[in-house]
């Protein structure tokens, strides 16, 4: 009578994780993370931390950082099998926070968790990180790729990143310089940017039941092509504008839409007034609106309604930062004024109606 084989033991690869997957993905990085890098970069991918010499030439630095992620931008990527773009928006939402106060970005680092390791979805993914580091001008320093079988679905994963700027102690911009008069500008958002994805979901998705991959007369394109547009990246912009004008402050719209967003850089006692006559929102809110029966004041604390960033301004430097941005094909324009306020008013408020919205 011959004995039964011994049945194999369990492997970490049994239970759902591919380290040698994950090895692979690191290989298919590492080119990536080599085309978004500063010279203040030292050692390469693949260390236990990245190593950044921060330069001198600064009086008093502060480091300023920012953590963020897409949120469910990203079902829209996984259902179109489309990962390469998703990661400029990481980018976006980390860097565009941080020049808020007149920072340069440095550098990023990002998070990817998994339920599967495939190192070419991996690859799409941080290959839409590494071209965002480059359009911002910042470093992809490092990150880590997790992979979480059982906890995610095979195909799902989740992205985050930390970012780190620096700006001189006496140059950081904020609240406390806004004074009454000073004049608003917006920059245009190429969409939703990566704000209000479960709502738009809900209407387009599930309630009017678009398909992805249907064209939409007024997009010009599919659903999914305009639900994926990378959120617009300000950041060079933002430190050109500061290189040439008296800017107060920035405001980066996203969740809470643009009087929520206002209210965090204007102090009490003075009113950012916001004409919405100035502009017409793109027909992807007016869709969203309509189909789903969407009251303006939840679309307008939900979106950013067409502008992704606002620069607070001196009145006398109004004409110079539009031909600023103008000039770095920026779409611009004077949505509005500070002005004084009462006691108990709210610090931004929107007015008027947008044309043919």
């Amino acid at each position: 009578m011959t004995e039964s084989a011994e049945p194999a033991g369990i492997s970490y690869a049994s239970a759902g994780v591919d380290i040698e997957a994950g090895d692979r993905a690191v290989e298919l990085l590492k080119p990536l993370a080599n085309k978004a890098t500063r010279p203040e970069v030292r050692g390469g991918l693949g260390g236990f931390a990245g190593l950044f010499a921060l330069r001198g030439g600064y009086r008093e630095p502060v480091l300023a950082s920012s953590t963020d992620g897409v949120g469910t931008k990203l079902a829209v990527a996984q259902a179109m099998d489309k990962h390469d773009t998703v990661g400029i928006d990481l980018v976006a939402m980390v860097v565009d926070d941080l020049v808020v106060c007149g920072a340069e970005p440095l550098f990023l680092q990002d998070y990817i968790a998994v339920g599967r390791t495939v190192p070419e979805r991996v690859g799409q993914i941080v290959a839409g990180i590494a071209e965002g580091c480059v359009l911002s001008g910042c470093a992809l320093l490092g990150g880590e790729t997790a992979e979480h079988p059982g906890l995610m679905a095979p195909d799902h994963y989740d992205i985050s990143a930390t970012g780190v700027g620096v700006v001189e102690a006496d140059d950081v911009l904020g609240p406390d310089r806004v004074k009454p008069g000073d004049v608003i500008i917006a920059m245009a958002s190429t969409g939703l940017h990566s704000n209000g994805y479960s709502l738009a979901r809900k209407v387009l998705l599930e309630i009017d039941r678009m398909n992805l991959a249907g064209h939409v007369e007024e997009f010009g394109r599919t659903l999914g092509e305009e639900l994926l547009e990378p959120t617009r990246i300000y950041a060079k912009d933002c430190l050109a504008l500061i290189a040439e004008t008296q800017v107060r402050t920035f405001c980066h719209i996203t969740g809470g839409g643009l009087a929520g967003n206002l209210e965090r850089v204007v102090p009490h006692g003075l009113v950012a007034e916001i004409d919405r006559g100035t502009w017409t929102p793109a027909p992807v809110f007016g869709m969203i609106a309509q189909r789903g029966r969407v009251e303006r004041a939840e679309m307008e604390k939900t979106f950013n309604m067409g502008i992704g960033m606002v620069a607070v301004v001196a009145p006398e430097d109004t004409d110079r930062a539009l031909a600023v941005l103008t000039a770095r094909h920026l779409n611009c324009w004077t949505v509005g004024t500070v002005k004084k306020g009462g006691k108990d008013s709210p610090r931004a408020e929107l007015v008027g109606q947008h044309p043919r919205f």
